[in-house]
């Protein structure tokens, strides 16, 4: 037999992955832990929450996003701004239009901290969100701990990053003039003296 012969025997198997020299091995990154948060106030507005979260937060929007069986409400005296701030109040008739993100859990903290949690002004409160026709369960918001019983006006610098934040986002055009009446109202009862 000749050396040749004795060759043609031996199959030459094909790995289905054939080994591809542009390939390289990296290791894979753990994912970062991250959370839902549905926001109504200003944290709506991408570039203000970046100033209390210390990175842009952009990327981090899901996109728009309905709160149902709530409605807003200024219950909250904001003495940072001198001024009402948002708050939602249980109410079967109503939603609340806000933004979905979901944030890496790193910045829990941050949030906490603009929310004043641990000196009382806002608490954790867990809901169910739909964007986009998607339900997400377990989604934090914040809501007032202990609210006044009349809404308090908004000053005009709360006024325009909320409303900046509603339009930037792309809420619904009806919702984002709602929004714009009720803050407005507000202001004009105190224009008026009737202050509450």
């Amino acid at each position: 037999m000749s050396k040749q012969a004795r060759h043609s025997h031996h199959i030459w198997v094909q790995p289905h992955n054939p080994v591809r020299p542009d390939l390289r091995l990296t290791p894979v990154q753990p994912k970062e832990p991250t959370f839902y948060y549905f926001a109504y106030g200003s944290c709506m507005c991408p570039v203000d929450l970046k100033r209390s979260l210390g990175e842009n937060t952009h990327q981090y929007v899901v996109g728009t996003a309905t709160l149902t069986g709530y409605r807003l409400g200024f219950y909250c005296y904001c003495a940072n701004r001198d001024c009402g701030a948002l708050d939602v109040v249980k109410d079967p008739n109503k939603s609340v239009s806000g933004v979905l993100y979901r944030l890496p859990w790193r910045l829990s903290e941050h949030l906490d901290k603009r929310e004043h949690v641990q000196q009382g002004g806002y608490r954790h409160e867990f809901v169910d969100i739909n964007c986009q026709g998607k339900i997400y369960s377990k989604v934090r918001t914040y809501v007032v701990v202990n609210k006044l019983s009349e809404e308090i006006a908004p000053n005009d610098w709360y006024f325009n990053v909320v409303l900046r934040g509603a339009v930037t986002c792309g809420l619904p055009e009806e919702y984002c003039w709602n929004l714009f009446n009720h803050m407005y109202q507000l202001q004009q009862r105190v224009v008026k003296g009737v202050s509450v």
